[in-house]
């Protein structure tokens, strides 16, 4: 049956059809839907894990009890499950385990341009890597094949263009996979050191052996065409290839790209004259194909930074182009009128629960250490009110290490964390701020939601995934069992109230936790309140409206305006001004 899917909507079609049970993910764009589609499948338990690590941690378990088992995460959600991953690779499945990684190239929603190519590499695990709908749906069923023929978890690499953009999918049956058998096997599974040193030569044999499979398995195919250029690449830069040349040039596509079919490469290579290898980010495939003795170009014509496009491609392999396509206007890609719109910023939403809290910790002039979620969004201007963001869950731990090395910092000093993010990673920060008792002001600005990337539950909203009643983490408690004994909660929306309290947490001599809690104004369950109404008779003209970054208000014939369309009545800005003139 054809349909038109998204990648990750069809990379979820295919766990269903491989005959996964058990998913256990947490969310980072552009990862997300992959676990939420999938979801929709009563044959598959998908649930949302406090971190990488724990979800990977539980996609294992799952695999070791003799089901087929999924885990979802962003490339650097991989950091986070790297751990267990790399002896993953030693200890091997019992039934298949796939760990899906989406980069981002460009940054769309991310803090760097890590290529998880490097992850398989170093791990010795295999990548297998789709180009388009369909074969994310493929790939995902494949991917539970070498799982279990090869005993190993295998590495699911997805992008941003590939995982948020749609294509004819053929979709098929589900395949019901019988349970395997758990048997223990104590030199398999367990890995004191003796254990590990005889499972590591198993290893790299697997990776001998996966190479040669991956030569004459169909994973990797090559398109022949003109053999002026030939071309090597894999993912999103295939389809930007063949939208820019077509048939007319040769193309050794790879969907597994580690290990790397050394023979297929060098075969392909004699076969045309030119070699370009293109391929985002890091020099990984033709850097190979360069140990191999071929002689390709590769970064020496495209950058090693950003997301290609059709028309880059085009562009940077113009040294290289036989004459026959230099002169043929049909290789030329019109550019995209996207490519003249303005530049438009992301900010924070009108009535976001996070504008009031930052706006107080500006008018206190603090040092502001921040972490990753919508609220990194805070370092925006006219805000402007977050100095560092790190990684997940680095605020708590990096404002221990700020105040130990300088005790004085601590009273002009604060860390800010999500309630999801806290659960995420910020529990030992805060934890090792009790232990070792810096003199610590630490912000957690509840939500409600894991709102970054969608409106995704947490162990604190008291939702499952499903929406269905769940376990409840209490803050405060447990807050309170790690040793913190301040504990103040504050309404966002009341910014004397923020400012007050900071201030005084500010001047106790102890560890100190904020809870700013105000649920996200775009949750389903806030009913927001009227719009709000500009006096124009009362307006000064003074802008001290504007400066709290709110989209709702703009300034008109030197008035403000509030654009009733986004108002959702929150009242922060009638704080700001003196004059009586919002109501």
């Amino acid at each position: 049956m054809k349909q038109l899917m998204l990648g990750n909507a069809a990379a979820a079609r295919g766990l269903f059809e491989g005959g996964c049970a058990v998913i256990s993910s947490y969310p980072g764009t552009p990862s997300t839907e992959i676990t939420e589609e999938a979801a929709k499948f009563k044959e598959i338990y998908c649930e949302w894990a406090p971190n990488e690590k724990v979800a990977f941690e539980s996609a294992f378990g799952a695999s070791l009890a003799g089901k087929r088992a999924f885990c979802a995460m962003k490339h650097v959600g991989l950091n986070v499950a790297a751990d267990p991953l790399y002896t993953a690779a030693y200890t091997g499945v019992n039934a298949g385990l796939v760990v899906g990684v989406a980069d981002d190239p460009g940054m769309h929603s991310s803090q760097n341009e890590q290529d998880s190519r490097h992850h398989a590499i170093a791990a010795k695990i295999p990548m297998i890597e789709p180009s388009d709908s369909d074969e994310a749906r493929v790939f995902a069923k494949w991917a539970y094949e070498i799982s279990e023929k090869f005993d190993t978890p295998v590495l699911y690499k997805m992008c941003t263009r590939v995982a948020h953009s749609q294509s004819i999918v053929n979709t098929e049956d589900r395949v019901e996979v019988p349970v395997k058998t758990y048997e223990k096997t104590i030199s398999k599974y367990v890995m004191a050191p003796a254990n590990a040193i005889r499972r590591h030569p198993e290893v790299e044999q697997r990776l001998i052996d996966l190479a040669n499979w991956s030569e004459t398995s169909g994973i990797n195919r090559v398109e022949m065409g003109g053999t002026d250029l030939g071309i090597i690449t894999s993912s999103t830069s295939y389809q930007y290839a063949k939208e820019v040349f077509g048939d007319s040039v040769s193309i050794l596509k790879l969907g597994m790209v580690n290990p790397l079919p050394a023979n297929m490469i060098k075969d392909f290579c004699g076969k045309v004259k030119t070699v370009v290898v293109i391929e985002e980010l890091d020099p990984i495939i033709e850097n190979f194909c360069k140990s191999l003795g071929c002689n390709v170009h590769g970064k020496d014509l495209l950058p090693v930074c950003g997301e290609y496009s059709q028309n880059l491609i085009r562009k940077c392999l113009e040294p290289v182009l036989p004459e026959a396509l230099k002169s043929n206007s049909k290789f030329t890609i019109p550019n995209s009128p996207l490519e003249s719109l303005p530049n438009r910023p992301p900010i924070m939403c009108a009535g976001c629960p996070h504008r009031g809290m930052f706006y107080a910790l500006q008018k206190l002039k603090v040092t502001v250490l921040g972490d990753i979620g919508c609220y990194t969004l805070g370092s925006v201007a006219p805000l402007s009110a977050m100095d560092m963001t790190l990684c997940m869950g680095a605020s708590f731990s990096s404002l221990h290490g700020w105040n130990k090395a300088i005790p004085e910092n601590a009273k002009k000093s604060v860390a800010v964390i999500g309630d999801s993010t806290f659960m995420h990673s910020g529990m030992t920060g805060l934890a090792t701020i009790a232990y070792n008792q810096s003199n610590s002001t630490v912000i957690v600005l509840d939500n409600s939601i894991t709102g970054m990337t969608g409106h995704q539950q947490n162990p604190t909203t008291g939702k499952n995934l499903y929406g269905d009643p769940a376990g409840r983490v209490d803050l405060e408690a447990l807050a309170r069992a790690m040793g913190i004994e301040h504990i103040r909660v504050v309404d966002p929306y009341n910014i004397d109230e923020c400012y007050k309290t900071v201030k005084e947490e500010l001047e106790v001599e102890a560890p100190s936790l904020i809870i700013s809690r105000r649920p996200c104004a775009l949750l389903k369950e806030v009913k927001p309140k009227p719009a709000l109404l500009v006096n124009e008779d009362k307006c000064r003209s003074c802008k001290m409206c504007m400066k709290i970054g709110c989209p709702a208000i703009a300034m008109k014939n030197n008035k403000a305006q509030i654009d009733p369309t986004l108002c959702v009545g929150c009242g922060v800005c009638t704080q700001m001004c003196n004059f009586g003139a919002i109501n």
